[in-house]
Formats: structure tokens, sequence, C-alpha cells
């Protein structure tokens, strides 16, 4: 046809929709490890990745041999293309799939199992990697440079904070400076006049393109046909994909402009476009109901009064069929891609998704608000040190600020008084703590905590996965409850943020790292009137049968005989929590009453360790009846000065006398 007109982008996105993943800041890690142990394959030495299918089909099955992957991809090579192509884009790989400065840095941070904050921004060493990448990662839209990070951090100063549709459907048109300042100045007269729809926003940004425009106008000169039609839906992909708009198209304008009651016809054709997001959207849109009963019953009057519906030409049937058709084709794209956006912005463990918000954690928000104004001056520009392990002034000056402004922004922002890194730690600390706790009302209560023990227990992961997070396996999901669950029985008292030793993100909720540390609980315990002042380690497994015989026994008795050495003048002992106890498992750890621990040289030992086991079904009943720490401490150290056989021994002293505990039923 002549006049064809071609898809240009109009938004960025970060990494590629091919590949989602759980465990994301695992994955990210374990793949740079395999991806450097591939490429040192004497084999694989000096190898060309582009143009290489075969190479990369190599790669795929490497990462399938390792357990990265699971399945024969119809296409491994196109598979190892994506599952790389996030890391090149923020600068961890180059083109060829060689680990940079930056990438190596990240392994170095991996490898060394050090997480634990180095930056004045108070966040872990990878996440801070991280910011520094997103700082400098850029797309390419059109004939346009932008940084996708920079923008956020300009828009989301200058609104306050983005809610989840202005995040998905807005930001990612900041494509140059002319429409971050419109897309600003429109978040704020919505809110002004109390709308939360963006529909117009959209599509004024797409019709200021020259293709939208251009198609436009070729619609409402041409006679209509197919081939008229696949060639304005200006498809991504490919014209042939949008063929069933012409016979939407037909119908509907039979519908509007010569009154024919064609409605069943016209909602079995939504059916057939190909996007379901865009087949659920034009239904929404169109119809006030989905039952198909209803709506051949009741034909034109389930229609919902839209405006195409009151149009009385040609010419405005085929512009408003326009917009209709590409508001609904963006919606769908900027849907896709905030899932993958969300994910690598909150990596730099700076960004807070919770309450249908997206805004900055305390200290960023203050930093980001001193270098605002300069940030426009690099957002749309390339650079060159992507690849590079850099500090923050290389990338630009502006970003090596005074401390001690950040510090008295922090207090102002706080309303409290901050002069020092000490100082700013602490009200820090305070906040999360603030934030923990408002997690633990609105997402974990007790009833929640008890339905998760019970999907430990039936191993329901998915389900898991769904309550708490995707970025965290299952063992770390496990310990992060437990630590909740323990926060709770001791009445809300100790650092439990530092207890757990977990990494968390800034939602303080858990992740995963490649490293493979195992995270023990380590919970102090000042003295009370009910107990000493004393050290708890919480030792945790999912493993059951003879799995937890052979990978439980030895690490806990080593533990906290270690921990017992290290801290001989303190009093130290150990819950150990699984959800299957083998009777085996109980057997060892009273033994351990009277054995020595020895440390590595032989010229130390200790003579007993208190090691109490404990099943979550019988956890979930002290949960349940609201038992505390005080109650628990006393029943376990009766239960542990009494004999009897194993197995007896815990059905008589801990599940019988956990069973006896009274209280308010949930």
């Amino acid at each position: 046809m002549a006049n064809e007109i071609g898809f240009k982008s109009y938004c960025w996105a970060i990494g590629t929709t091919s590949y989602r993943t759980d465990n994301f800041n695992m994955s990210i890690e374990k793949q740079l490890q395999l991806l450097k142990q591939f490429r040192e394959l004497k084999e694989n030495v000096g190898k060309k990745w582009n143009s290489n299918n075969e190479f990369q089909a190599d790669y795929y099955n490497y990462l399938r041999e390792n357990a990265f992957v699971k399945g024969d991809a119809v296409r491994p090579d196109k598979d190892a293309r994506e599952k790389t192509s996030g890391l090149r884009d923020i600068g961890l790989l180059d083109d060829e799939r060689n680990i940079t400065e930056a990438g190596m840095e990240l392994l170095k941070i991996t490898d060394s199992d050090d997480f634990t904050s180095d930056n004045f921004l108070e966040i872990s060493k990878d996440s801070y990697l991280y910011f520094k990448q997103l700082l400098k990662t850029s797309n390419v839209v059109g004939d346009k440079t932008i940084r996708p990070f920079i923008v956020f951090l300009y828009v989301v100063n200058k609104v306050g904070c983005l809610t989840n549709n202005e995040f998905t459907y807005l930001l990612p048109l900041c494509v140059d400076e002319h429409t971050t300042i419109k897309i600003i100045s429109c978040i704020k007269k919505a809110r002004s006049i109390g709308s939360e729809n963006y529909d117009d926003i959209i599509l004024s940004v797409l019709m200021e393109m020259n293709n939208y425009h251009s198609a436009l106008e070729l619609l409402k000169a041409e006679p209509i046909t197919e081939e008229l039609i696949c060639n304005v839906g200006l498809n991504r992909k490919s014209a042939k994909y949008d063929r069933p708009y012409y016979k939407l198209y037909t119908i509907l304008r039979n519908i509007v402009l010569c009154g024919e009651n064609l409605a069943i016809e016209f909602y079995e054709a939504t059916k057939k476009l190909t996007n379901s997001k865009i087949r659920g959207a034009w239904r929404k849109y169109f119809f006030n109901s989905s039952s198909r009963s209803v709506i051949s019953r009741d034909g034109l009057s389930v229609l919902n009064m839209v405006p195409i519906l009151s149009v009385i030409s040609e010419e405005q049937f085929k512009e408003e069929f326009f917009k209709i058709m590409h508001l609904f084709k963006a919606k769908a794209t900027l849907s896709d891609y905030f899932d993958l956006n969300r994910r690598y912005f909150k990596i730099t463990d700076i960004v807070l998704f919770e309450d249908n918000k997206v805004k900055l954690d305390v200290l960023p928000q203050c930093y980001v608000e001193i270098i605002c104004d300069s940030l426009l001056e690099i957002a749309f520009e390339h650079t060159e040190l992507l690849p590079k392990n850099v500090d923050l002034k290389e990338i630009d000056l502006f970003f090596d600020i005074d401390i001690n402004l950040l510090y008295q922004k922090l207090g102002q922002f706080l309303e409290t008084s901050v002069s020092s890194k000490e100082m700013a730690q602490k009200v820090i600390k305070d906040e999360r703590y603030a934030r923990f706790n408002k997690l633990i009302d609105e997402k974990f209560d007790k009833k929640t905590l008890i339905t998760l023990l019970n999907d430990f227990e039936n191993r329901n992961d998915d389900e898991i996965r769904s309550i708490v997070t995707d970025n965290a396996d299952i063992p770390t999901i496990f310990e992060y409850v437990l630590g909740i669950v323990w926060y709770i029985i001791s009445e809300r008292k100790g650092d439990v943020l530092e207890y757990m030793n977990l990494s968390l993100e800034a939602n303080l909720l858990p992740k995963t790292h490649a490293g493979g540390g195992e995270a023990d609980i380590v919970w102090k315990y000042d003295e009370t009137y009910s107990y000493p002042k004393h050290i708890l380690l919480i030792e945790a497994t999912l493993s059951d049968g003879s799995n937890q015989r052979r990978m439980e026994m030895e690490p806990v008795s080593r533990h906290l005989g270690d921990y017992c050495l290290a801290h001989s003048d303190e009093e130290v002992y150990c819950v150990f929590i699984t959800t299957y106890l083998n009777n085996n498992v109980i057997s060892d750890f009273r033994a351990r009453r009277y054995m020595e621990y020895y440390n590595n040289a032989g010229t130390q030992y200790i003579t007993g360790m208190k090691i109490m086991p404990i099943q979550t079904t019988e956890l979930k009943t002290l949960l349940k009846f609201d038992v505390r720490y005080s109650q628990m401490y006393k029943m376990f150290d009766i239960a542990y000065n009494r004999e009897g056989a194993p197995k007896e021994w815990y059905e008589n002293n801990i599940v019988r006398e956990t069973s006896m505990f009274n209280g308010q039923e949930i």
C-alpha cells in the first residue's frame, strides 16, 4: 500500500518482557557466576557472541545443566539472548556478553557474601551498585536517548510520589524534556480535580507523534479496507495481527451510523483481537454485561454510553475508533512494562512500592531533593560510563553532595535534629521499624502467619510467594516469617531486623542472594523478672525425614557450639524449628546436653548444649493462644531438664505443654 506507515516506539522500558523471573536479585547474581564460568571453559575462550547462534545455544544448555533454566527451549539461542539482554542493558555485560567492570564488582560482592551498607544512602553494597548502574542506564526511543531511572527520580520528586497507574501509564511516556514536563503538569492537574483517568494524557502524547498523526489523516482520507486498517494499526510486530480490527470497525460502524442491532456480533468480534488485555479493555469499555445470553437478549441496551456511540459523521467515527484502538494498545504495552520496570527499580533498594504508591525511601528522597534540579541536565544523554564501576561524582559532579546538607534535610523531613552519621542511622532505623510494624499489622497479622505456616507444611510455594514476595526463595521466606512470629511472641521487643540476618528490600520484605549463606536468627534478650539475660539462636529448616538428619544435626550443633565458644561468658541456647521433626534429630539434640564440643584447634571446649526442637504445628498453637516468650522460656527450661526417651519426651514436654495454654482463638 502507498503511504505505508510504520510503528515508532513512544515509551521506555528496562530489560525485556521475555525475561521475568522470581528471585530477581539471586537470578542476576547466579547468571553472572554461570556466565563467568562458561566463558572460562577452554573451548569458549575468545568466542564471539553476536551472530553466533550455536554459541548462544551452548550457553542456554549450560544454564540448563546448572539448573538455572528448565525444559527445552524451542529456540535456545533466542532464549539465551533474552536471559542476558537485561544484564547488558544495565551494564553488567557488554554487547558480546562479557562481564564488565561493574559486573565483576557485583560478583565480588556476591562471592564475599557481604551485602552490608558502606555508603551514605545506608543501602546494601549490591543495591548501591545497582543504584549507580541505573543512573547510567539509557534507552533509545526512536531518535531519542532517555535515562529512565534519572527521569523517574526527577518526576517522583516533582510530584511527591506516583500511584501505580501513574508509574505504569504515564512515567514511561517521558522520553524527552518536553513530554516529561507535560506529564508532571498533567499529573498535578488530574490530582487537583480528583481524576484518575489518564486516557486523554496518553492519547495526547501519542497524537503528538508524526506517525500517529499521519495514520489518522490517512484513515480519514481513504476508503475503509482491511489493508488500510492494518496499516493505520501501527502494529509493533506485524500488520497481520491487526486484521480483526477490520471486522470490529465495520460492525461498530453499522451500530453507530446505521442503528443496526449488532451487539452480540460486536461482542464476538472483540474476542478475535490477538492480545488478551486489549480484548478485555474493549469489552469493559463498551459492555455493561459480560454474559453472552444477556447481550443476545438485550441487544444495544447493554452498551455503555461512550463518546463514539454519539458521533454523527463518518469522519468523527474514524477519529474516535482510531483513538480507542491505539489507547488500548498503548495501555496494554505500558502495563506489560510495569512489572519489568518495577523489578529493576526495586533492586536499588531506594524505591518503595506499597499501598498503591511508588515513592522513595526517606534518606534517598532527601538526597534526590538536593540534586533534583540538576537531573534533567543528563536525563536525555547517553554515557560511556555504563560498564564501569565508578563513583557517583564520576557519573556527574552534582551527585557528590555535602553530607551535612543531607543530614540537615533528613532532620527537616523527620522533624528532628540530625547532625551525624550515627544520628542519621538512628532516625532511619526508627522510621524503618515504624514501617515494619505497620507492615505486620496490615500484611502479617496472626491469622495470615498461621496460614503461611500451614502453607510451609504443605509446601504451597506459589501461595507463599503470592502472600510474601517473589524475590526470595522459600527457605529464606520461612526464616523471615519465623522472625516475624518470634517478634510477635517477644511482644515486638528486640532488634528483629538485625537479628534476622536477612537481606531485605526497601519495603522490608526478604530477598535471596546467590551467595548461599544461611542466616541464623540470633535474638538477644535483656534480663527480666521472667528470665536472665541470654542469647537465643533460632535455626530453621524445611527438610524432613533422612534429609533432616543429614542436613541439620551437625550444622545446628556446630553453629551453637561455635557461638558458645565465642561467647563463653553469656547464656546461649538454640531453638530448632521445622515443619516436620525427625525422631533421630530429637534424639541427637537431647544427647548434646552431655557432650563436649571443641574448637577446631582442640584447645577449648564446652560441655553440654541446650537445643530445643519444636514443630510448626506447636508453634501455630503458641501463636494462636497469644503465648509470650516469657512463658515459652519457662516451658523450654522445664522441658530441657526433664528426662525421657526422645520421642516421648517431645510429646510430653512440648506437644502436651503447648496444648495446655489457653487464650482467645482467632
